[in-house]
């Protein structure tokens, strides 16, 4: 069996926080928005249409299942998920907790605010709370 690579970059932008069936999901490291990134891991994957039928049915179920924990852990006002893979061609779908008082509202994340680090522990309480609400 061959091990499954993440991409250097989405291991350097975010922390683990948990596995599912096909996903790795991790926290990326920005604190102005709750962002997780869902990564099948499975190597070679560029596009959706990649996965086979039933991986993309089960990514489908981990989606809905990541944004119940976002929800549950954030009380979000809106959720964005986005898979673009622009800068990262490794396949990840993006799943974040948006706000009206965000740093972005109402347009996209990306390049609206620079990175925030999150306050010593504050992203581990928030990682084992979504391990919490992630737990089947």
């Amino acid at each position: 069996m061959i091990s499954f690579s993440l991409n250097p970059r989405l291991e350097g932008d975010s922390l683990h926080v948990t596995d599912l069936d096909l996903c790795m999901v991790r926290l990326m490291k920005d604190a102005t928005y709750p962002w997780l990134l869902l990564i099948p891991r499975q190597n070679d994957l560029i596009e959706l249409t990649d996965l086979s039928a039933a991986d993309r049915h089960l990514l489908m179920d981990e989606i809905t299942a990541a944004s119940s924990a976002l929800k549950a852990v954030t009380d979000f006002e809106k959720l964005n998920v986005a898979a673009l893979g622009n800068q990262v061609s490794q396949f990840h779908v993006h799943v974040i907790a948006r706000f009206r008082d965000d740093a972005a509202w109402p347009g996209p994340v990306w390049g609206a605010a620079p990175p925030r680090d999150y306050e010593p522990d504050a992203a581990e309480h928030l990682i084992d709370r979504l391990r919490s609400a992630l737990a089947v």
